[in-house]
């Protein structure tokens, strides 16, 4: 007898039992062989000196039956003296003692157990009975067994408890042999299908049936006549029949309805904005299908139109109405109150200083909320590269005005990174490097970096340190030092530098997120041939003298301007970046070397299909000596090739151009990009193209190397790591790149 019946049948019972106005004297507990008599009678609305009532008494008994462990209730009275005893009389349902599994093969114990909450402990009832059968037999059919059913088998034990046998009947995996469609007169059962992600079965595809995507696949159906101008259309109904042990069939029946197309659009109730901007923002016109997702779409493009200027409480209703084969939309806008901020709350930050993250907002208490505004600061605070991606804004209402505090959530994770490592090698007997990174240095987004490579002849020291924001201004300072050997294997020469440049940094305010940085360097170099057999001496010269003059002192000043608007530093898709560097050394500056520099670099990223990022680098170098040097040091030269800022992948590192390097060079560089993990694991195929010259009337667009292939990036704590194999068009060979850092 099902349980409701049960109870109501107690109430009715209790009620004739006994007469109300009677006091109770005592309650006496029959029945009960594992609940407490003091948590039956805590949950009872009546006690020891209450007047028996017939409400008390019948909110007592569903009080009881709600604790889920009583198979039947009854109250009665006996007199006792002027007043009664209450008698309350129970039946317990068992105790579960153990639950085991039989008959199961394609899930195993553990996972069914988790399915359910009939556990050892647990009182057996008639509803968890229920709900575990349920529940296993949803996880059967979601693997195409839709054949399974469940039983179950109990041995009682004493003290009301009893094992629990749970038989499962697993039946043959169950496929769709056929998806039929009735009702389909406009639109092919071809096409439908298409719309579908479960498929019937045939020699490459299982036919499995899974509940959840069929009910997605039925939604999609309707959304697709929805859009093709059938707004009446739905699924009338969506059976499924089982033709053998091993196969169904699926029958969808649809009602079409009418094709509509657009007709006119009506605002009502806006103030804000006139009704041609409104408009402008639906792209139909009229005659056009009607297209209920293009419009919802749409739709929301006004509703961002509201949120940009603060008028975050505005709705947005809309009427249809169906006037011979056309949609008229009547847009009801309430505008309501304009947002102020209020307060800029931070939250979460707990290395991060709150004035760092302060520094990237683009909106302030006082302003009216600007959703674009909010967007960018988002941005701005997770391409510090301290922050977790999931940083939800929220906001709270404060005041009848509209106005609210706008709480920003972050999540620190680790900015630094130390790694060392020590080897052997023939020459150098034992080797090893040390170094130590941190972009966030005592939470204030002070970069910091030390390397050291010692052993043998080897004996390198970077160290580099970078205030973006010194005394709290807006100015940039940054010291490099550095005591460095680099040999050139493929040139036949080493080059040692000892020095260090100074950096200062300025905002350009009047281009958006343009800053110009200015730099002094001093350092001295030594150039050294290390295989003079294999030196060209024509094309060297300039090499050969070097190495005889020995140590040379360069000091040289630049100037970088550059402009960043991307949306993401480590996965853009949308925004650019300009840099012009120009550098000048010795003249005013004094040293032994006379150069001028320049470089143009233009990156460009935008979002094509689905999430697949677009990017595209175009690069341009120059050098020159100048007052009476007569070549420009072999090092400062443009060398293409491999990975990096004059990568050309497919090639050797430095391969490209001529032999004693180039004073002119050109790059291209493209990527389709794909994020795999987020922003943490990203796969690509890339075209690059470009070479270096003497001069650019050499320049030959026919003639520049080019190299395609696929690649992957992986952030770390130690930094972008990413591997590229690449095919080089006029040398069918394919090369592998190693890089650290990324080619844009």
């Amino acid at each position: 007898m099902p349980r409701w019946i049960m109870m109501i049948f107690a109430l009715l019972l209790a009620c004739l039992l006994w007469s109300e106005n009677e006091t109770i004297y005592d309650i006496r507990i029959e029945g009960n062989q594992n609940v407490e008599k003091s948590l039956i009678i805590s949950s009872m609305t009546i006690g020891i000196g209450d007047v028996i009532s017939e409400e008390s008494i019948s909110k007592s008994i569903k009080n009881l039956y709600n604790l889920s462990v009583f198979d039947d209730i009854s109250m009665n009275s006996e007199p006792y003296k002027d007043g009664a005893i209450l008698v309350v009389k129970v039946k317990e349902y068992p105790i579960v003692n153990s639950v085991e599994f039989t008959g199961n093969k394609v899930e195993k114990d553990p996972k069914l157990q988790e399915l359910i909450t009939l556990k050892k402990g647990s009182y057996y009832s008639p509803y968890l009975e229920t709900q575990a059968r349920k529940k296993i037999v949803e996880d059967y059919v979601k693997k195409s067994y839709n054949l399974a059913s469940v039983n179950f088998k109990t041995e009682k034990l004493d003290g009301n408890k009893v094992d629990v046998t749970i038989q499962v009947t697993e039946g043959e995996k169950v496929a769709i042999k056929k998806i039929v469609f009735s009702g389909n007169s406009d639109i092919d059962s071809k096409t439908l299908s298409k719309k579908m992600k479960i498929k019937s079965a045939n020699l490459l595809r299982s036919g499995r049936y899974e509940q959840d995507k069929f009910d997605t696949d039925l939604d999609n159906i309707v959304k697709y006549y929805n859009s093709l101008g059938y707004i009446d259309a739905r699924v009338v109904s969506a059976d499924t029949v089982q033709i053998d042990p091993k196969y169904m069939q699926i029958v969808i029946n649809i009602y079409e309805g009418q094709k509509y197309k657009f007709g006119n659009i009506h605002i009502k109730g806006n103030t804000r904005f006139t009704e041609d901007t409104i408009k402008a923002k639906f792209k139909f016109k009229e005659n056009d299908t009607f297209n209920m997702e293009k419009f919802d779409k749409q739709l929301q493009a006004v509703s961002s139109l509201y949120y940009e200027e603060g008028y975050i409480y505005s709705q947005f209703d809309h009427e249809i109405q169906k006037i011979g084969d056309k949609v008229d939309i009547i847009l009801n806008i309430t505008e309501n109150t304009r947002a102020k901020i209020h307060k800029v709350i931070i939250a979460g930050n707990t290395k991060t200083k709150e004035k760092v993250i302060r520094r990237q907002l683009e909106i302030a208490p006082g302003d009216y909320f600007q959703q674009s505004k909010v967007i960018r600061s988002q941005q701005n605070i997770y391409n510090l590269g301290f922050f977790d991606l999931d940083m939800m804004p929220s906001y709270k209402p404060i005041n009848n005005n509209g106005d609210i505090d706008l709480t920003l959530n972050v999540k620190d994770k680790s900015s630094g990174s130390a790694n060392g490592g020590v080897g052997y090698n023939s020459t150098d007997k034992f080797v090893g490097q040390l170094s130590v990174s941190e972009n966030n240095l005592f939470g204030n987004n002070w970069s910091s970096s030390i390397k050291w490579e010692f052993g043998g002849t080897t004996q390198n020291f970077e160290y580099d340190f970078t205030n973006p924001n010194i005394f709290d201004s807006d100015v940039l300072f940054g010291v490099n030092l550095y005591d460095t050997r680099k040999e050139w294997t493929s040139f036949y020469y080493e080059v040692s530098t000892r020095g260090a440049s100074l950096r200062l940094g300025f905002p350009f305010y009047q281009i958006n997120r343009s800053r110009i940085v200015g730099s002094y360097s001093f350092y001295t170099k030594k150039y050294r041939i290390t295989d003079w057999t294999s030196i060209d001496s024509t094309s060297n010269s300039n090499l050969i003298e070097l190495d005889k003059l020995g140590w040379r002192n360069t000091s040289s000043g630049s100037i970088t301007y550059s402009r960043d608007t991307r949306d993401n530093v480590f996965f853009p898709t949308t925004g650019s970046q300009i840099t012009l560097y120009t550098e000048l050394a010795g003249g005013p500056f004094g040293g032994d070397f006379n150069y001028v520099k320049e470089i143009a670099q233009v990156n460009w990223y935008t979002q094509t299909y689905m999430k697949i990022a677009l990017r595209a680098k175009w690069r341009a170098e120059f050098v020159k000596a100048y007052n009476g040097s007569s070549d420009v040091p072999p090092d400062e030269k443009f060398y293409l090739g491999g990975t990096g800022p004059d990568g050309i992948r497919g090639y050797p590192d430095r391969s490209i151009g001529p032999s004693d390097g180039g004073t002119r060079a050109v790059l291209f560089s493209s990527e389709l990009a794909y994020p795999i993990g987020g922003d943490t694991v990203t796969g690509l195929i890339f075209f690059d193209a470009g070479n270096s010259y003497y001069s650019l009337k050499d320049f030959n667009f026919i003639l520049l190397k080019k190299g395609i292939g696929p690649g992957v990036r992986i952030r770390s704590p130690f930094g972008l790591i990413g591997f590229d194999y690449a095919y080089a068009l006029d040398k069918n060979k394919w090369e592998p790149h190693f890089q650290f850092g990324t080619t844009f």
